[in-house]
C-alpha cells in the first residue's frame, strides 16, 4: 500500500483544484511546500504555501531540513522531512522534485500525472491574476521541466476531471484510515 498522494502536472493543469477535493472530501491532509516565490493574488500564507525569504530558504537548506527541493522559473520550492512523512498526505511536486525521492519512498507513494492541453492550460493561466510568472515563460519552463516525463503511476488528461477519476486509485493504494470513506 502507499503511504501518500503526489500531484504532477504543467502550470494550471488542476493539481490545486485535485488538492482541494482530496482535503475536503476524502479528509486527507495537504501538505504545504515552501516557497520563495512571492504570493499570487488570493494566496494565503500557511495554506497555498508557506512564503518565505530566500534567506530562510536557505537557513533551512544549510539545516537539513528539506526532503526535497527545487528551483523552477527563478523561485525555490521545497518539502520537509517532517513533512513528507506524514502518511496518508497529498503532495504538488515538479518532475525535479519527484525524482529527488528514494527509490522506497518513490514505491511508497501514489503519483498522478495531470496531462491537460496546453492551450487550456495556456487559457486557464491567462486568466489567472497577479501571476509572478508570464505565461509563455511558464509554459516554456513546463515543456523542459516535462520533457520525456513518465515516472507516474495514473495520467489524468481530462481537463474537467472529478474525484471519481482520482478517488477508486486512492482507495484501493493509499493507506488512510478506513472512517475516511465512510465519511466521503
Amino acid at each position: 500500500m502507499k503511504k501518500r498522494v503526489i500531484l504532477v502536472g504543467h502550470g494550471a493543469s488542476g493539481k490545486d483544484h485535485a488538492r482541494k477535493i482530496l482535503q475536503k472530501v476524502l479528509r486527507m491532509p495537504y501538505q504545504v511546500s515552501y516557497t520563495t516565490r512571492p504570493p499570487r493574488e488570493g494566496e494565503e500564507d500557511g495554506k497555498d504555501y508557506f512564503f518565505i525569504s530566500e534567506e530562510q530558504f536557505n537557513k533551512m537548506a544549510a539545516s537539513d531540513q528539506w526532503y526535497e527541493y527545487v528551483t523552477f522559473n527563478g523561485w525555490h520550492y521545497g518539502t520537509t522531512k517532517e513533512q513528507f512523512y506524514t502518511d496518508g498526505s497529498v503532495f504538488i511536486m515538479t518532475p525535479t522534485g519527484l525524482s529527488h525521492l528514494t527509490p522506497k519512498d518513490r514505491a511508497d507513494s501514489l503519483v498522478f500525472f495531470f496531462n491537460i492541453d496546453e492551450e487550456i492550460r495556456r487559457e486557464r493561466m491567462s486568466q489567472r491574476v497577479g501571476n509572478a510568472d508570464s505565461v509563455e515563460r511558464r509554459l516554456e519552463a513546463d515543456r523542459k521541466d516535462f520533457h520525456n516525463f513518465t515516472d507516474w503511476d495514473e495520467q489524468i488528461k481530462n481537463p474537467g476531471f472529478e474525484l471519481a477519476d482520482v478517488a477508486h486509485s486512492i482507495r484501493k493504494n493509499v493507506v488512510i484510515p478506513i472512517e475516511t470513506f465512510f465519511n466521503a
